[in-house]
């Protein structure tokens, strides 16, 4: 899957412009029968399409070489933001996805950062539509000389609940025991990307904690993950290579 650019926008019902969701996107069926469309753009960037809803989390327009244009996405419904590192929280992506109807999630960090937008700490939950319901989750590093990284309580995963298809996104974090707590995960998004956050052992360890239905390595940078698939038996793994 390659970088999502110069779709064809057209209009919606709400009045904001849409294009046609990426074509390249990964499609799940939910519960309901309704599908869920996600596009895994790159590095911690995703954005999700369910019931005419477009849900972005951590849209950044440039990491490296790669660059998105976020207007070809047309504006989103809701932004969700985990932490405030330049790879998460980026004001033109964020500012080119917006209108007034959008909303935006943050951690405290973030959303202090931007001057606008909701704060979410760990625990808080809400539900964005019929059908659609959010909960923020800790992500933080617990590995000793790496806590400076990412603090307890400061950055947040989420867990995106589309009627029953329950999607959680990790954000910056090592495995922590509050993963065991997630309940039944249908789609995990893990980061492996040491020293900032999993180490390729950590992840098959936070797989094996959680037990997705399917796991996405996402925010994985050079590490290799050719030999995940053999290590995590029982879970279906997704290696797609724009999410470096």
């Amino acid at each position: 899957m390659t970088a999502l650019v110069g779709m064809i926008c057209g209009s919606c019902g709400n009045g904001d412009v849409k294009p046609p969701f990426p074509e390249d996107s990964i499609s799940f069926t939910t519960p309901s029968g309704k599908i869920l469309r996600v596009a895994c753009i790159f590095h911690g960037s995703l954005a999700f399409e369910y019931g005419g809803k477009v849900i972005h989390i951590d849209p950044v327009t440039q990491m490296g070489e790669m660059k998105i244009d976020y207007s070809a996405f047309g504006k989103a419904d809701a932004i969700f933001i985990t932490h405030a590192h330049h790879d998460h929280l980026c004001t033109q992506a964020i500012d080119s996805l917006s209108s007034e109807n959008t909303v935006l999630y943050g951690n405290t960090e973030s959303v202090t950062a931007l001057g606008r937008g909701t704060e979410l700490a760990n625990g808080d939950s809400g539900e964005l539509s019929d059908g659609i319901r959010y909960m923020a989750v800790p992500a933080y590093n617990t590995t000793e000389g790496r806590e400076m990284f990412h603090p307890k309580g400061n950055g947040n995963g989420y867990v995106l609940d589309f009627e029953g298809f329950r999607v959680y996104v990790a954000g910056d974090t090592e495995p922590v025991a509050e993963m065991s707590d997630l309940g039944v995960i249908d789609l995990a998004f893990l980061p492996v990307n040491q020293p900032y956050t999993m180490t390729f052992s950590q992840c098959v360890d936070a797989a094996e904690l959680i037990r997705p239905k399917t796991l996405i390595p996402y925010h994985y940078g050079d590490t290799d993950l050719s030999g995940l698939p053999e290590r995590i038996r029982g879970i279906e793994v997704i290696i797609i290579d724009s999410l470096r």
